[in-house]
């Protein structure tokens, strides 16, 4: 095996990636939301991403059968067609999924990225509870502490910030007290649907030997139906007076591909590294978000609240994801 694919350079890689994904999603998306240019259709996009995410996953499998077609077709048979009731399961957490992404689009369009990131981290204790409930998981006194952390600190966040620090937000148009509550409230529904859909997902993958990948076409398949469904509902009139793809630029489609490889990453991640590496990651892209609204968007006021809330809510992620070992004494060690 090369020297760059082993195991410590892999973890790396993956450190990386999500650092990367997490961080740039987030900052594109707000800019893309706030620039002054044509707007474009956010349900639109949604369903851009998950149809470009099956592609990617299709090229995955492709790759996974020796690069042939007639076993890719095969497999993809086997695996989606051949097995409809396997298949039929992904329609829950793809259609929490397709709604979740929606409301994160919502949010982004209100609040900014610091305050999104940090807040967005409550989806751990959706999740912890989830795993409770649906998995028969037991939480660690330690976790229980970090998630009781998380909380205060997220509270902490979207407090509201000081006269003073919004002084230098003066000659921009402040946001109303209903467009933050919507923002706020968009990321904390998205935080229930990605808690249920992600451990619902991970139960499915863990009872079956179906690979993560084919499972991504599922969900891009069921994403994309109820993204269409979603457009149709909400922005019919919009797509049929200017087209499908109105407003789209070149941020925009950048947008569309972070979206489409972020859970590719998550995969690659939960494969090769940690929870220790996802809290590093999560850790560093708060405070890239952080400083890059401040310095290039400047649309966040960073206050004291707002910097005591950050730090509980990475010390929260590390503690979190901690593992204690246990030391074990030898047999003749405990006789003595």
């Amino acid at each position: 095996m090369h020297p760059i694919f082993n195991q410590n350079n892999r973890k790396l890689i993956s450190l990386i990636a999500l650092i990367l994904q997490t961080t740039s999603i987030v900052l594109v998306l707000r800019y893309s939301r706030t620039r002054k240019a044509e707007p474009y259709i956010s349900s639109t996009a949604i369903v851009a991403s998950e149809f470009l995410k099956g592609l990617i996953c299709i090229i995955l499998v492709w790759f996974e059968t020796d690069c042939s077609l007639n076993r890719l077709i095969k497999k993809l048979h086997d695996e989606i067609y051949g097995k409809p009731h396997e298949t039929l399961k992904l329609t829950i957490p793809s259609g929490l999924y397709a709604i979740q992404n929606n409301l994160l689009f919502i949010a982004l369009s209100y609040l900014n990225a610091a305050t999104y990131q940090v807040t967005y981290q409550l989806k751990i204790l959706t999740t912890a509870l989830c795993c409770v409930f649906m998995l028969g998981k037991k939480i660690e006194k330690h976790q229980w502490i970090s998630l009781c952390m998380l909380a205060i600190g997220v509270a902490f966040v979207t407090w509201p910030s000081s006269d003073e620090g919004n002084k230098r937000l003066s000659t921009q148009t402040p946001k109303s007290w209903l467009q933050q509550f919507i923002g706020l409230g968009a990321v904390l529904m998205a935080t229930l649907t990605s808690g249920f859909a992600g451990v619902y997902f991970e139960k499915i993958l863990k009872t079956g030997p179906t690979s993560v990948w084919v499972r991504n076409i599922q969900l891009a398949i069921f994403g994309t139906i109820f993204g269409l469904v979603i457009v149709y509902i909400f922005d019919y009139k919009a797509v049929m007076e200017k087209g499908f793809f109105q407003g789209y630029s070149t941020v925009v489609w950048i947008v569309i591909f972070l979206q489409a490889i972020g859970g590719l990453i998550i995969a690659a991640v939960i494969k090769y590294a940690d929870n220790i590496i996802k809290g590093f990651a999560t850790s560093l892209s708060i405070i890239l978000s952080s400083a890059v609204s401040y310095f290039i968007l400047n649309d966040f006021i960073p206050s004291l609240f707002f910097f005591i809330g950050a730090m509980l809510v990475i010390t929260a992620t590390f503690l979190y994801g901690w593992e204690r070992k246990v030391k074990l004494i030898p047999l003749n060690d405990q006789k003595r």
